[in-house]
Parts: structure tokens; sequence; C-alpha cells
């Protein structure tokens, strides 16, 4: 299968299984290094720092329902390295649109592509 095509069947599996508190499908897109970091930011300025680890704890809080949707892609491959940047909505179980603009950063793992870090800034829509 082609790397891009590897890669954004990954993220909107990730996305997904997030959305639907899939712990399995979600854990199993990720492989923690000791570099691992994950950055959020909200529409009102917090800025948090999620522990890495929480991507692979079956007691994260995940999402409640709903579905999610990736665009405008651009990806950088490099061997087996790859950062991809994306825009996402977030439709929760009540029809609540969350919006964000992602960075993900990628290595393949024993031939499969795998999350290792990411920065999330959500936004509001006009």
């Amino acid at each position: 299968m082609d790397d891009t095509l590897a890669i954004q069947q990954l993220l909107e599996k990730e996305s997904a299984s997030w959305r639907s508190a899939d712990f399995q499908t979600h854990s199993d897109c990720w492989h923690i290094q000791p570099y691992s970091r994950i950055l959020v930011s909200t529409p009102t300025g917090e800025t948090y720092d999620v522990p890495p680890a929480l991507m692979k704890d079956p007691n994260a809080k995940m999402g409640d329902g709903g579905s999610s949707e990736n665009s405008q892609y651009q990806m950088c491959i490099k061997g087996d390295f790859a950062w991809v940047n994306h825009d996402e909505v977030s439709v929760a179980r009540d029809g609540r649109k969350t919006y964000s603009h992602e960075i993900r950063i990628l290595e393949k793992i024993d031939g499969a592509w795998k999350l290792v870090g990411q920065s999330v800034h959500m936004y509001k829509s006009e």
C-alpha cells in the first residue's frame, strides 16, 4: 500500500476510534517513544500537555459516540518518518461540532505507520 494512503487511513482510524471510545483500535494506532509529546490548545487559549501514555491507557476519557472527518491533508514523508497536517471536524452524539487543525508525527514501526506525537489546535468555526 502507498505510504500516503496508509497514513491517511491510520489517521482516520485513530480519529474515529477516539470519538467512539474504541480503546483497542485507538491504542493500536500509537507507538509511544521517550520523545513523544501531545500538545492541545483550546479556542479559549488554554493549553494542555497531555501525557502520551494516555493514548495507550484503557481508562482514558475518550469520546462518547459521534463521528469525525479529516480533510486538507498535507504530508512530508521521509523514509520511516512523516509529519502530517490536516483539519478535523468531530461531531458528538448530540450534534455538537469541534473543529481543529492538527499536526501529527508518525514513524514506521515494524513496517506499519504509528503515531508518536501530535499537536491539536481547536478553534471556533465562523
